[in-house]
């Protein structure tokens, strides 16, 4: 059993073993306050605090432009931050098909390796790289689905039109007009 619980049960009150006595006069009270001069010093240091993170934040604002307004301009890092100014090339352009070439052909290489580490035949990486680099054919616009589509979407914002008070537009010339934009 403890020793205090043993000393309480006998009568006896033994403050030895209690590492800090807990006060009882008022003079030994004053010892365990809060230090005044701490406490006259708080508000001002709450209130500095505040009053530095508000200049600083005014400083932050004005000082430089937003970094937000900067996002999709020059891709996905800062040329000023790598050091160069270079800009990658035109999609149609001699650089640029070179490069997107290069891109696939490393692509069909990687699933060419990982298909011989699965026990299965290798691609024909040249056959698939000249496969991918034709010019690839869009949907025909004289699809009926497609002509479809765009009636439904004629037909909505005929509907928009309308309740907003406007005069609707002619069903098939609009369709028309934008099957003719689509294949120009």
């Amino acid at each position: 059993m403890h020793p205090q619980r043993v000393a309480e049960r006998a009568g006896t009150h033994s403050t030895s073993h209690i590492p800090h006595p807990v006060p009882t006069q008022p003079t030994d009270l004053a010892e365990f306050r809060n230090n005044r001069d701490m406490q006259s010093a708080f508000p001002f240091v709450v209130f500095g605090a505040v009053a530095l993170s508000v200049v600083m934040s005014v400083v932050f604002l004005l000082g430089r432009g937003s970094v937000y307004d900067q996002i999709g301009e020059e891709g996905l890092s800062r040329d000023s931050d790598l050091g160069g100014g270079s800009m990658e090339p035109a999609f149609d352009s001699l650089a640029g098909r070179a490069e997107r070439e290069r891109e696939i052909r490393q692509m069909l290489n990687a699933r060419s390796e990982r298909l011989v580490g699965q026990g299965l035949p290798a691609l024909d990486v040249n056959a698939e790289v000249a496969q991918l680099m034709q010019p690839a054919e869009g949907p025909s616009v004289d699809d009926d689905g497609i002509a479809e589509e765009v009636r439904q979407l004629v037909v909505a914002r005929n509907e928009r039109r309308a309740r907003q008070g406007q005069e609707p537009l002619d069903i098939e010339a609009e369709v028309a007009r934008t099957l003719a934009e689509l294949n120009p």
